[in-house]
């Protein structure tokens, strides 16, 4: 018996901001708990909120890269629930009047001659992060230098039709966000997280199935093995004869499976209602015309860019252009005078493959173009160097840069 999956995304995107999104203390990551905190964002009483203006404009930015309709007036509201990592047993968020709605991003096909598949988005809204609750062998407790960080959430509707698809759109969404400046998208520091809605039918003609909702996926690996579970599990229910129950479950690395956390039989009553102590967003035209001048190149933009402007073939710069700064370590090398597909040849072939051995992004790597890429590879084509050395000494330097610790 077949089965037709149904999957939609929440994907959860801390911003790249200096501070929290209602208050001063700042974002940085990995300093000592509840280092970073305020009376703002412990959720004292009397405490007023401040919006983040530069929140706003990533998350309009955003919504415009991707096709959004911008709301020229939206707001805050407060969604009430009470857990350990909400101090004040409410979140402020965005219900009714997002920032922004509809939108949608295409992915290529798998293979030339293969049909595009456009990604509907529902909506794109801010809100605050959580705390991050910290479980020790016989205590528990909570860190909130995470709680207040600005946090875009990206909703897409259930038109996935494939784990691959969903590993596909993660991975096509963040070369849009890290080009677009708005998040690091480091998944390490959970700065790009999401929640899988997920169902299956025997009939893609039908309504949808029963969906569960797996929480909190923080690698994109993760989610296409989940998935793949899920739909399995799900299929395997539909062919037997059993019932799928509508509720929350969690992914478990270690038994390859989903687990059950909670059965969700009604939708939560989270009592939204605007926040008293914040006024409405209004966007006016000049501003956002202003926004809009400033978009980026995207990736499918650089990619043509590359070809036409250095000759590279489509595969070389599809590979490049993949990640925002290994092309912008491509281009600064071709304008110092290197034949830009010897370099292109040493980026995708030493470098890539030294900095994935290394686990390391090419942010970190202290050999500038000049210093070290574009001396070696015209020496190389000048017969000067053998190119089994050149690869030796990258090596040994990725190996002395892995080593030193982050700024």
């Amino acid at each position: 018996m077949r089965t037709y999956p149904a999957i939609g995304l929440e994907i959860h995107v801390q911003l790249d901001t200096r501070t929290k999104m209602f208050c001063g203390c700042a974002t940085d990551f990995g300093a000592p708990p509840n280092t970073l905190v305020c009376p703002v964002c412990l959720g004292y009483p009397g405490a007023l909120p401040v919006i983040n203006a530069e929140a706003i404009r990533l998350t309009v930015r955003t919504g415009m890269m991707l096709g959004c309709r911008i709301n020229r007036r939206s707001k805050f509201d407060r969604k009430h629930y009470f857990y350990p990592d909400m101090p004040k047993n409410y979140q402020i968020s965005q219900y009714d009047q997002p920032l922004c709605l509809g939108g949608s991003l295409e992915l290529p096909g798998a293979r030339e001659g293969d049909a595009t598949k456009t990604v509907h988005l529902t909506r794109i809204h801010l809100e605050e992060d959580v705390a991050k609750n910290m479980h020790f062998r016989e205590t528990s407790g909570v860190d909130f230098n995470r709680a207040g960080h600005p946090l875009m959430e990206i909703v897409t509707e259930p038109v996935l039709e494939s784990p691959q698809q969903a590993y596909d759109f993660l991975t096509a969404l963040k070369q849009i966000l890290v080009y677009g400046g708005i998040s690091h998208c480091n998944l390490e520091e959970g700065n790009m997280r999401c929640d899988i809605n997920c169902s299956v039918r025997a009939d893609p003609g039908e309504p949808l199935g029963v969906k569960t909702e797996i929480k909190n996926m923080n690698t994109f690996k993760g989610v296409l093995q989940a998935l793949k579970h899920e739909i399995e599990r799900q299929s395997e229910l539909l062919r037997t004869g059993g019932v799928v129950l509508q509720e929350t479950r969690r992914w478990d690395p270690a038994r390859n499976a989903t687990e059950s956390m909670r059965t969700k039989e009604d939708a939560h009553d989270y009592r939204y209602f605007p926040d008293p102590d914040l006024l409405p967003v209004k966007l006016s035209e000049d501003c956002l015309r202003k926004w809009e001048g400033d978009l980026p190149e995207l990736p499918r933009e650089r990619c043509a860019r590359l070809v036409r402007e250095y000759g590279l073939p489509e595969y070389d710069a599809g590979v490049i252009s993949a990640d925002k700064h290994v092309a912008d370590y491509f281009e600064a090398a071709a304008c110092l005078g290197a034949a830009p597909k010897m370099v292109s040849n040493w980026v995708m072939t030493e470098m890539l493959r030294l900095l994935a051995e290394s686990e390391m992004e090419i942010t970190r790597v202290g050999i500038t173009p000049l210093q070290f890429l574009i001396g070696q590879v015209m020496r190389t084509a000048q017969g000067k160097a053998n190119p089994r050395k050149v690869s030796e000494m990258l090596q040994a330097r990725l190996a002395s840069d892995a080593q030193e610790p982050e700024s």
